[in-house]
């Protein structure tokens, strides 16, 4: 089997590019094989956590995840490490094009030291778990004043086999407009990448800021579980 690194490097970099510039987000098809998605989907019941989050009990929806605690398990933390440098460039280039000051360096490594000198030193990769009737409300993970603008979720459970309903679902604030949805229904093993919180669009005066959020739409029946790779750390 290939290794991540492999696996990103044969990635069709100017395809994830133009997709992440033109819509907000990428899916990447088959990333990780079947077996790995059910290697995560263990760790659930046997991983080492720093924090479990009931949904109901803060609003956030219906359903459970769990933060991860370092050293995280090796395959999340590959990708977190080998696909950022990638990521980076394309988020220098949305500052840029948004005036923003704001430069990103290009290896996670580096991020995480940006991270710790904020007092962000929790990490927030994390596995979520939804029944029947759960969903996810539409939010952004920023956990502190130092986040990085891209983050990625795997897929471990298939669609209409697993689990029915569960789109992943996001909403595009243009201002001045009402919102735009974004419906995906990724498979099993896929790879999807998305802003965390804001992307450049281009209009006549120039670049402005295109706000998103995202969610998971109600489970109708089965368990659907996914992996979340957010690559800054968090205050708790």
């Amino acid at each position: 089997m290939k290794t991540i690194e492999k696996r990103i490097s044969e990635l069709d970099k100017d395809e994830i590019t133009n997709s992440l510039n033109n819509k907000g987000y990428t899916v990447i098809k088959g990333f990780i094989a079947d077996n790995e998605c059910e290697i995560l989907k263990k760790l659930y019941d046997t991983g080492n956590f720093r924090k479990t989050v009931v949904m109901e009990r803060h609003r956030y929806g219906r359903g459970e995840y769990k933060y991860f605690d370092y050293p995280l398990p090796d395959l999340p933390s590959a990708i977190r490490e080998q696909l950022y440098p990638l990521l980076s460039a394309i988020a220098n280039s949305w500052m840029k094009a948004l005036k923003n000051n704001t430069l990103f360096p290009g290896s996670h490594s580096q991020l995480l030291k940006q991270c710790r000198d904020n007092t962000q030193l929790k990490p927030t990769v994390l596995i979520l778990k939804y029944g029947k009737g759960g969903f996810n409300s539409l939010h952004q993970d920023i956990y502190g004043d130092v986040y990085f603008p891209l983050q990625a979720v795997l897929f471990l459970s298939q669609p209409d086999e697993d689990y029915t309903g569960g789109e992943f679902v996001m909403t595009e604030q243009v201002p001045k407009a009402q919102s735009k949805p974004i419906v995906l229904q990724p498979k099993k093993g896929d790879m999807l990448i998305f802003t965390t919180n804001y992307r450049p669009v281009k209009g006549l005066k120039g670049h402005y800021r295109v706000t998103m959020k995202h969610g998971v739409s109600e489970i109708t029946g089965g368990e659907r579980y996914a992996l979340g790779i957010i690559f800054h750390d968090a205050v708790s």
